[in-house]
């Protein structure tokens, strides 16, 4: 049954790869000499992340793993570029965390509206009309595209709401949440009505609003795992206050005071700074209480730790209003819902120089290509210095500068490797 909310889902993304340049040369009726003419090949589409609102679960994630953009098309003739590949965007539900799958560090918080690049589509490889210079006329070489991005990454989803109520099963949550907001949670006589959070946003006068989120129940040994509470308490690790909702009618035969105390203790164990935020607690189903006793006894209990009580009827809305205008006035004092900072270090990536890389001279240009360095080149960002030691240092070590060396390469001469180009200094 709990199937029918995914809150985490491990995907794989891979952008598109740049198309190839063209070698190719104007041809045209009494047209001497058309020269180099090609066109360079398309960007690769990249892979970007978009929230929607109008998704609450990660459950698309679980039918379909992989995601691809489209790949840039090659350059043609008469300078012609090559069409870029499609970027793909994928919808994620608003609170959604990017990490990367195997640190489990965190990429990206998806809580803002603006799309976040996850993967870089692969650039074009230049047509031979790239090449042209004076001194070298006909070009006779062109460039393939660089592969796109690809990564592994864990969608998790932690739900962006300013209140989260809590509290052993059938306390009376998910009717508390249909009285306040037009949310409308499936409700019963039973434990484990609520398989997965619901949100509401509650209205309280003009210009003030709060969204409060229904977390299902809590049950003793959440904290290691136990029921479904685990999987759920991350959803109010985000929460700025929680309202802790208490059965006070005794119609379970339960002690109030003892039932808080139980939930507070799965709080620390789960996370001793979920513990400590701020709580309100509220006695519900006062309407029907048997025992004033009991009632007694839990606001003793709670005043003595100093949080504040509120009695109430979800059911009959007896005492609601006072408990909405509490929670607002409450909230003006907490700081904003938590937004994650980003924790992922792209490292250098590991790539077997074994194989030997095929260089060829053309028209005074040493052409260097081979797979590894392809790829070598697509994750070195040049504009960072320590980078380009390591990249300098990669080369090296791989003999690339040996076989220059050994073709006769001489200071000054053009070295060409995918979309990088630079004059050989020994």
């Amino acid at each position: 049954m709990a199937a029918s909310f995914v809150d985490k889902a491990r995907i794989t993304v891979k952008a598109g790869n740049g198309g190839n340049g063209c070698v190719s040369f104007h041809r045209e009726k009494y047209v001497a000499a058309g020269g180099p003419d090609g066109g360079d090949g398309g960007n690769g589409g990249s892979i970007l992340l978009q929230v929607d609102d109008n998704l609450s679960t990660l459950m698309d994630f679980r039918y379909k793993r992989k995601y691809t953009a489209e790949n840039g098309m090659d350059g043609a003739g008469s300078r012609r570029t090559g069409k870029d590949g499609k970027s793909l965007t994928i919808r994620v539900p608003r609170g959604t965390l990017v990490r990367d799958a195997e640190t489990e560090e965190i990429i990206q918080d998806m809580s803002g509206d603006e799309p976040f690049v996850l993967c870089r589509g692969g650039k074009g490889g230049w047509g031979n009309a790239h090449f042209a210079t004076p001194t070298r006329q006909a070009p006779r070489f062109a460039k393939s595209g660089m592969p796109g991005e690809s990564h592994d990454v864990v969608l998790e989803l932690k739900l962006l709401a300013d209140v989260g109520l809590v509290g052993f099963p059938n306390v009376g949550k998910s009717t508390l949440l249909s009285a306040v907001s037009k949310a409308r949670p499936k409700i019963a006589n039973y434990h484990f009505t609520t398989l997965f959070p619901n949100l509401g946003v509650v209205y309280v006068e003009e210009g003030v609003s709060f969204v409060m989120a229904d977390i299902p129940g809590i049950i003793e040994g959440a904290s290691e795992g136990a029921g479904l509470g685990h999987d759920f308490l991350r959803h109010i690790d985000r929460c700025r206050l929680l309202v802790h909702v208490v059965d006070v009618s005794g119609s379970e035969g339960r002690d109030p005071a003892v039932d808080f105390d139980a939930i507070n203790q799965e709080l620390r164990q789960y996370s001793p700074d979920l513990a400590g935020r701020p709580q309100i607690v509220v006695a519900n189903k006062a309407d029907i209480m048997a025992d004033d006793s009991l009632l007694t006894a839990l606001r003793a209990h709670v005043e003595a730790l100093g949080y504040p009580l509120f009695v109430i009827s979800a059911a009959a809305h007896q005492g609601v209003r006072e408990l909405i205008y509490a929670i607002a006035n409450r909230l003006k004092e907490l700081p904003p819902v938590a937004v994650y900072a980003p924790e992922y270090v792209k490292r250098p990536p590991k790539v077997d120089t074994s194989a030997p890389v095929e260089i060829t001279v053309e028209d005074g240009v040493y052409l260097v290509e081979g797979p590894w360095l392809q790829r070598l080149i697509s994750n070195t960002n040049f504009g960072d210095y320590e980078s380009r030691m390591w990249f300098d240092k990669m080369l090296r070590e791989a003999g690339v500068f040996q076989q220059l060396e050994d073709l006769g390469i001489q200071d000054g001469d053009l070295v060409s490797m995918y979309d990088l180009e630079f004059e050989y200094q020994h």
